[in-house]
Order: structure tokens, then C-alpha cells, then sequence
């Protein structure tokens, strides 16, 4: 009997069960697979530097087309299967270009980006605001943002920095690879001692005017000077961390805290050597190969029609030749910087087409990996969703508000 009981039970038990599962609204398990893919989705995810400007200028070349790895890190197609919302697209630093011979390739990039947008209003708007980057999210647009990289292109002319601002352009990396006139980069020996004066002018215009200062390429002292200087929060729009990659590119664990103290945020940059250290120093070892090879390439294969074949000879040669380097490495610098700053302070500036992408990561379209990682590492929602944009976002608002201010104060 008792038998007999249990099976009756059993028998109500099982569809009432089953029927509650069932329910409208009813809570039901989610892969991480499922539920990145779904954060993926929801959240503004924001590039702070790609460097595909180029690309755009390339004859030929087509943003509307789905490129292979091989002919650049991204496209149109790509963002829109990595779940991307927008990027920056930097105007190339060209250090090699000096004097007012600058402006030329500047104000070409410049419109490069801006036509791309006029051509294809449907597909992408051209963001300069926070505001505008989420209505291009909400219409299923590409925000395309602009980024001036290297301070030598205002060619020492405050009228020309306002003049970027006006054109778009809405921050401005201080230096490159070379110093300029009035800011140490940290690819040179230092001439300056950090700013100069100008230099404290440049940041406080770019505060007036609503651009985000980005110390990435800075020297340190640089960045002290611009982080003191500044009436609004900044940014390393493409920067890893010292701690886990020595490059003086990357920043060290008390000028992260700092940035993050005055609201700043710290974009990781997946360029492979600022990864990973053993990279770094077999690159540094290979690069006299390297430079032989290049000048080979370019008499074998002369000509801009030529850059993609040249491109794609010497990653084969770089890829035989130097150690791997796995994309999961992002997500340790990412992990090293949330825990010296917080959620609040730490974004994504891949650096794509204009660096070494590490294996797993070789364009746009893997970008969800990164949000897959991160929930697996613990993470919630909330702060993936800051990381994968929100955080950039929130700095665009407050230097617009910081410049209003600004502006007002001085009835501008």
C-alpha cells in the first residue's frame, strides 16, 4: 500500500513540477555561452582605438565587405558579428610627417571617416556624444567615433586643435611615438621634464572643448603632469598593464590607481608584445630580420597596392618566428587592472589594424569571447557591461559636463 502511495504521488508531483517550469516568466538555467551572448547584445560595447582609418582610404577597399584577418582587424560585417557598438577611429599619429605638412593627412582621415558615414546613413552615424552613441545602439547603427593620435598634429596651434573638435574629433592622444614641442612621449628620451606650458594649455582647451585627454604614449611624468592638469576624468585609450607586460607602454599599478582616483579608465590594448613579456623580447631580438625583411618586401612587392601581400609575408615570418601569445591574456590584464581600480575604471582599446593581434583574437568578430571569459571569471553583468563600454560612456558624459561648465564659467 505504502508503494502504491509513493507512485500516486509521484504521478501528481512530476506535472506540477514540470507545468511550473513551464510558467511565463518561469527562471530557467542559462549557459554562460547563452547568457554571454545575451550580455553581448544588451551591452554598449565600445573600441577606444582601432587604427582602421587606413583601410578606409585604401582604393579599393571596402568597409561594407567581410575581410579576412590577413586584410585587416575590421569591418562592417565583423562589428556586427562581434556585437560591436562603435569604435574610435584614430587618425594615424604619421611622426614621420613634421611641421604644418601634417594637416594634410590629418584633415584626409578626417574626412575619410566622415564620408564613410554620409555614404551609408543607415548603417552608421557619425557619435559625438554619449547621447549620440546610444541612439546609434538603438537603431542598430555603428557609432563611429573620432580620435586624433599624437598631439604633434595641432602643430603647436591651439586654432587647429578647436578646429579638430569642430570636425569631430573627440580626443586627443598627447603624444606618439616621438615628443612633440611641448609633451614627452614615452618613446623618446624624455626633453621636457613631462608638459610644458602649452602643454598644460592643450589639456585645459581640450577640457574646454569637451575632448578627452588620452595619455596613452605619454611618458610618465607626462601622464602626472596631464592627470593634474585636467578638470575632467581621462583616459589610456589604448594601454595595458606594466605589472604583467614591462613595455613602457603600458601603465604601472600606482598610475592606474591614479587615473581611476580622478575617474579615468584604463583601455586594455591587445597589441601581443604589451601582453605578454617573452613576445616583447623575442620581437625586440628578431627585429634587425624584421627590418631586412621589410626593406626586401617593399622592392619585391613595390607600392600601396602592394601593402596587403607585404602585410601578409611578414606576419607569416613573424608567426614561424616569435612564441604565442593567447588572447585569454587580455582578460589577465583586464582582471590585474579591475582589482587596483575597480569595474568603474577599466575598458577595451584593441589597437586593431594597427597591431599584433593574440591568437584567438585576430579580428572584431571574437570580441564575445572576451565577455564569455570575463562572466566565467565571476564577473557579473553590471560590470562586464561597464567593461565592455559603460565605463567609456560614463567619461564621455562627464567631459561634456566638465566643458559646459568650463564654457559657461567663461560665458564661451
Amino acid at each position: 500500500m505504502m508503494n502504491l502511495v509513493k507512485i500516486a504521488l509521484a504521478l501528481v508531483i512530476i506535472p506540477v513540477a514540470v507545468a511550473a517550469q513551464s510558467k511565463p516568466g518561469a527562471r530557467v538555467a542559462e549557459s554562460i555561452g547563452a547568457k554571454a551572448a545575451r550580455v553581448q547584445r544588451e551591452a554598449i560595447v565600445i573600441d577606444t582605438h582601432i587604427d582602421t582609418t587606413g583601410h578606409l582610404q585604401r582604393n579599393g577597399w571596402q568597409f561594407t565587405d567581410r575581410h579576412d584577418a590577413s586584410d585587416g582587424h575590421v569591418d562592417l560585417p565583423r562589428m556586427k558579428e562581434g556585437g560591436v557598438t562603435g569604435a574610435f577611429f584614430a587618425i594615424d599619429g604619421l611622426d614621420q610627417v613634421k611641421g604644418p605638412e601634417i594637416l594634410e593627412p590629418a584633415f584626409a582621415g578626417i574626412d575619410a571617416l566622415r564620408s564613410v558615414t554620409e555614404q551609408m546613413p543607415d548603417k552608421m552615424a557619425l557619435c559625438l556624444t554619449a547621447a549620440d552613441v546610444r541612439r546609434a545602439k538603438q537603431s542598430g547603427k555603428i557609432a563611429l567615433l573620432i580620435g586624433i593620435e599624437g598631439g604633434h598634429i595641432i602643430h603647436d596651434s591651439l586654432a587647429t586643435l578647436r578646429t579638430y573638435a569642430r570636425l569631430g574629433a573627440r580626443y586627443m592622444t598627447l603624444t606618439h611615438f616621438v615628443n612633440t614641442s611641448w609633451a614627452d612621449s614615452s618613446g623618446e628620451p624624455p626633453e621636457h621634464n613631462g608638459l610644458t606650458p602649452l602643454g598644460t594649455q592643450v589639456v585645459r582647451e581640450m577640457n574646454r572643448l569637451g575632448m578627452i585627454v588620452d595619455i596613452s604614449h605619454v611618458s610618465d611624468k607626462t601622464f602626472y603632469d596631464a592627470l593634474e592638469t585636467s578638470t575632467a576624468p581621462i583616459i589610456a585609450s589604448h594601454s595595458s598593464c606594466r605589472a604583467l607586460a614591462g613595455h613602457v607602454r603600458n601603465m604601472t599599478d600606482d598610475m592606474i590607481k591614479a587615473l581611476a582616483a580622478k575617474g579615468g579608465v584604463i583601455q586594455i590594448n591587445f597589441h601581443a608584445p604589451y601582453l605578454d613579456d617573452a613576445y616583447d623580447q623575442a620581437q625586440r631580438q628578431l627585429q634587425p630580420e624584421v627590418d631586412a625583411l621589410r626593406k626586401e618586401l617593399e622592392s619585391k612587392y613595390p607600392g600601396p597596392e602592394n601593402a596587403p601581400k607585404r602585410a601578409s609575408e611578414m606576419r607569416a615570418f613573424q608567426a614561424a618566428r616569435l612564441p604565442k601569445v593567447s588572447w585569454t591574456r587580455i582578460v589577465d590584464h583586464i582582471d590585474h587592472a579591475v582589482k587596483l581600480a575597480g569595474a568603474d575604471h577599466v575598458g577595451l582599446g584593441s589597437d586593431m589594424d594597427g597591431a599584433t593581434m593574440p591568437e584567438g583574437m585576430e579580428d572584431c568578430s571574437h570580441l564575445p569571447r572576451i565577455t564569455e571569459e570575463l562572466l566565467r571569471r565571476g564577473y557579473s553583468e553590471a560590470d562586464v557591461k561597464k567593461i565592455l563600454g559603460g565605463n567609456t560612456l560614463r567619461v564621455l558624459e562627464q567631459v561634456e559636463a566638465a566643458a559646459k561648465q568650463l564654457r559657461t564659467r567663461s560665458g564661451s
